[in-house]
């Protein structure tokens, strides 16, 4: 498995399935940047934001990775959204990130 793939899946599932936020700040640089509107920036701001939304009780299941050098794509549901990560990964953490996301058609 690609490194960066495996560096991302295990931050989101410990984000998102897991909730286990202190090993998801662990693969976070500590200057990450988010470019999702409402998110802040820094591992710890952003990790609390994820730790305390709505969506933090919400169930994630993950539908596709792709990854290409230090990019990875993941492509998830999060209570009847469907989105779409993008993240580099740099010297083994996550540095930038960005996302898209619609609601689920039925």
């Amino acid at each position: 498995m690609n490194e960066n793939r495996k560096i991302v899946l295990d931050c989101l599932e410990n984000l998102f399935v897991h909730k286990d936020f202190d090993a998801a700040k662990a693969a976070l640089h500590p200057d990450f940047v988010t470019h999702s509107p409402g998110l802040p920036s820094g591992r710890e701001a952003f990790t609390d934001a994820v730790k305390n939304s709505p969506l933090a009780g919400a169930t994630a299941e993950i539908k596709h990775v792709a990854a290409e050098n230090d990019f990875v794509m993941v492509h998830l549901h999060v209570a009847g959204t469907a989105i779409v990560d993008v993240l580099r990964v740099e010297d083994g953490l996550l540095v930038e990130h960005w996302d898209v996301k619609q609601p689920l058609s039925a």
